[in-house]
């Protein structure tokens, strides 16, 4: 005990003396270092005091130091530790001398290890922000409105992705201004949005914010987020199409080509010209550039003023038939529709007589209208819509599909060529290098559930003397009731019938001269199994509406065509139409592309002729009906009757008629009821088959 009293005094007396050594600048330090309280416990006994030999190393204890102001103290060593299984309390602390109550609090008496190494390093800085300070309100906002309600301006999950991380990008700075005002990009696209018009496109559907009103970050964050929207709603518009062409009809089938949103923003926001970069996403077709020429010059033209035709009661007229005089109406109309129509005899007669229902039937003709000479509501309706305006809905639907096509025709590989034909002109082109290489005349579908599709494919190869395998909807809809009425005649058209592997009949036409297809037929493989063809019946050709076949498309000229096709793929054959026609006989000849030929079925109502005349087309299969209805969203209709079309049934038949034999022999009744069979299958105005004679119906039932 002696030992150790007199060491703690030697520590005591060294203490003091250390402390009395220090500068004003070593004792300054030493205020500034928290000190823990001096803790009771009671004097040390022998006990506690072991050898170094038989005694753990311990981890060396920091020494506290006083206050320079503090009076000397006794310092007690430390408590041992108390272990994991039995931790002991905190034992009282001493309340501290009255010259040390003005130091720092102690610290924690626990603390993680992480927090104790760096609590006394600076907290990692923010990354400087690119923003410009005038704009920074307007960036926290877009920041703010994009994280919490960015589905409300973007709908599209990949438009939405794309705006989100071009914002980030640019640390949420706004690009349609800066410091409040519009910048050259936002004036370009306001511009562009504006002149939507000029495009067949509506204005109304991009709506311009109100930048001038925009005067806080709010409103102008509200304002830059509503153009970012309008100017991607008109980008995909412009290069899709205000509606999808599966919402006009069933029977179209084109490639999709859908904007890159991210694309779309880096394009606009970094060009020299916003407004041409947008507009570049409209179609880049020549014949599309040429519709809107014409659609600027009859807007150009204004509103003329037109006399009106007031609705009432259907006027018509009944010719005079054998004993039965002509019958005529009176209507106090009648003279304005003279004057109207141009009938000039008898200006001020109120009588509905045979000249003015001649002069409506004319009008009808010139509407699309059935010409029947009975002024109706419809008719009136459609005198009091200036022509002016009936020719520019029509440009309006040609110039949307325009904008389903591909946005290259052709197939670069061989000089951009490719095949176009437009069904209500019923002509076929094909173009290489934008130039006519050969036209002919085409027959192409009949109105209703054999309309030729709208479509995009390639073609890979030709079909010489085909064998022509009848679709199972001609099987369903033309041959099997024409068996029931006459099984004799498939044999007399040289069909032959048999069963699939699946039990479905089948029936094919072996090559010939009487081929349904004709000595030719080109490949171009789709869903609605439609391909085009050379025809025996040539006489179709002669007239000016050839709308007659089952959906496929008759070609005037195969061997010109064949050649010319096979001139550009492999213009080192130097294939000639006598070359071709040199191949025709009973076997099937295939006459492979090396480079496939697109093959694209358009419907253009509305064109630009090679000599700068618009050409308008009779909309033989309602398509434009259907697709102002649509663009105008017109209430007054049923809409989904618009729009629904019939469609060729592609089911397989497994029924055949009683008395036909499926090998092909033939038995039962052999009288013909005189069913026009032959202009069903083939179309068109043609004479009904010859009769057969009791002698043939013999010969063709042995």
């Amino acid at each position: 005990m002696a030992v150790a009293a007199t060491f703690l005094t030697v520590s005591a007396t060294s203490a003091i003396a250390q402390s009395s050594a220090k500068t004003p600048a070593d004792l300054a330090i030493d205020a500034a270092v928290p000190v823990p309280q001096p803790v009771d416990l009671p004097p040390p006994a022998i006990g506690d005091f072991k050898l170094e030999s038989a005694a753990a190393p311990a981890t060396p204890q920091a020494e506290p130091k006083a206050d320079s102001a503090a009076a000397p103290a006794l310092v007690a060593p430390a408590a041992p530790a108390p272990t994991a299984a039995a931790p002991e309390a905190t034992p009282p602390v001493a309340a501290p001398p009255a010259a040390t109550a003005t130091a720092p609090a102690a610290e924690p008496a626990k603390q993680p290890a992480k927090e104790q190494a760096t609590k006394d390093e600076p907290a990692p800085q923010k990354a400087a922000s690119n923003v410009p300070a005038a704009d920074q309100p307007v960036a926290d906002k877009i920041r703010e409105t994009l994280a919490t309600k960015a589905s409300k301006y973007f709908e599209r999950k990949a438009e939405r992705a794309a705006v989100e991380k071009f914002y980030e990008a640019r640390d949420y700075a706004p690009v349609w201004t800066a410091a409040g005002k519009l910048t050259s990009a936002g004036k370009g696209v306001i511009a562009r949005l504006k002149d939507a018009a000029s495009d067949g496109l509506d204005p109304t559907d991009y709506p311009v914010p109100d930048f001038a009103a925009a005067t806080s970050p709010d409103t102008l964050a509200e304002a830059e987020l509503r153009l970012t929207e309008s100017m991607m709603d008109y980008a995909r518009q412009a290069q899709s199409g205000r509606m999808h062409w599966s919402q006009a009809s069933s029977d179209i089938l084109y490639p999709e080509h859908p904007i890159d949103p991210a694309e779309v923003l880096a394009n606009v926001t970094t060009a020299k010209d916003a407004s041409a970069a947008l507009d570049s996403y409209n179609p880049p077709h020549k014949l599309y550039r040429e519709l809107k020429k014409k659609l600027a010059e009859l807007r150009g033209e204004g509103d003329k003023p037109a006399a009106k035709i007031a609705e009432g009661e259907t006027l018509k007229y009944v010719p005079a038939r054998k004993k039965q005089p002509a019958v005529t109406m009176d209507d106090p109309r009648v003279p304005q529709l003279r004057a109207k129509l141009g009938v000039t005899e008898d200006a001020d007669s109120t009588t509905y007589d045979a000249k003015v229902a001649e002069a409506v039937r004319k009008f009808q003709r010139s509407a699309d209208l059935k010409p029947t000479g009975i002024l109706d509501d419809r008719t009136v309706k459609a005198m009091n819509t200036p022509k002016r305006d009936r020719t520019i809905d029509t440009i309006i639907v040609n110039m949307e599909r325009w904008r389903w096509l591909p946005r290259q025709l052709g197939a670069s590989a061989i000089g951009n060529a490719y095949v176009i034909l437009n069904i209500p002109d019923y002509t076929l082109k094909v173009m290489q290098s934008g130039a006519q290489v050969w036209t002919t005349r085409v027959v192409t579908g009949k109105p209703g559930k054999h309309a030729t599709p709208l479509l995009t494919e390639t073609m890979k190869y030709i079909t010489v003397n085909p064998t022509w395998n009848v679709p199972p909807s001609i099987i369903y809809n033309e041959y099997l009731p024409a068996l029931q009425q006459d099984p004799t005649v498939l044999d007399r058209m040289g069909l032959k019938l048999s069963r699939n592997r699946d039990g479905s009949i089948h029936i094919s036409q072996p090559p010939g001269e009487a081929n349904a297809l004709g000595r030719i037929r080109f490949n171009f493989p789709n869903k609605f199994l439609v391909y085009q063809h050379d025809t025996p019946d040539k006489n179709l050709f002669a007239r000016d509406e050839r709308a007659f076949s089952h959906g496929c498309m008759r070609v005037q000229n195969p061997d010109q065509y064949a050649a010319a096709l096979l001139n550009i793929t492999m213009p080192d054959k130097d294939y000639t139409p006598a070359k071709i026609r040199s191949m025709y006989g009973r076997s099937e000849v295939d006459l492979k592309f090396p480079t496939p030929i697109p093959v694209n079925i358009t419907y253009q109502t509305a064109f630009v002729d090679d000599e700068g005349k618009l050409q308008l087309r009779k909309d033989i299969y309602g398509r434009d009906a259907t697709m102002l209805a649509l663009l105008k969203n017109d209430k007054g209709k049923n809409l989904e009757a618009v729009v629904a079309h019939a469609q060729p049934s592609y089911a397989r038949p497994t029924s055949v008629p009683p008395g036909v034999n499926i090998a092909g022999d033939y038995t039962g009744s052999s009288q013909s009821s005189g069913f026009n069979f032959f202009e069903r299958l083939f179309g068109g105005p043609q004479a009904p088959p010859p009769q057969p004679t009791r002698r043939s119906q013999q010969r063709f039932t042995r």
